[in-house]
């Protein structure tokens, strides 16, 4: 069974940290199990299992964005489980800016990443309101 450290950051993380902002795509890779699974709640159909789409992900990325800085905004631990809070920058090939907040719940062993649930989404700086995303949402009364 695992030890519990409460707060503490797992080295799978500061790993993959380090990996993105050296734009290392298979460093990026070694971070996850070779069966890793990633699930993207809030858009299902984005969902994959293994290390092949998570290459060619992180290879298209890179490509995209040559200058893309992963922030670790806060990053907790415990046990098995890990939480990272990410702010992703950089500039398209195309001088578009982007930016990118979320979270992702990672299953972690001693240094592999083995399954993710995955909360980044793009920054929409110039969106609605909060009262406009409610109603948009769930409509008038």
């Amino acid at each position: 069974m695992p030890t519990s450290t409460p707060n503490a950051r797992h080295p799978a993380v500061d790993r993959l940290h380090r990996a993105i902002n050296d734009h290392d795509v298979e460093a990026v890779v070694a971070c996850f199990a070779v069966d890793y699974r990633n699930d993207t709640p809030a858009h299902p159909t984005r969902s994959f299992t293994g290390r092949d789409q998570l290459r060619r992900n992180w290879r298209r990325i890179l490509a995209a964005v040559p200058d893309l800085r992963a922030r670790l905004l806060e990053s907790h631990a415990d046990g098995d489980i890990a939480w990272a809070e990410w702010d992703w920058s950089g500039t398209r090939a195309d001088e578009t800016p982007l930016r990118m907040r979320g979270v992702t719940v990672l299953g972690v062993d001693a240094d592999t990443v083995a399954w993710a649930r995955f909360y980044m989404e793009p920054v929409d700086a110039d969106g609605m309101d909060v009262d406009a995303a409610v109603l948009a949402q769930v409509g008038p009364q």
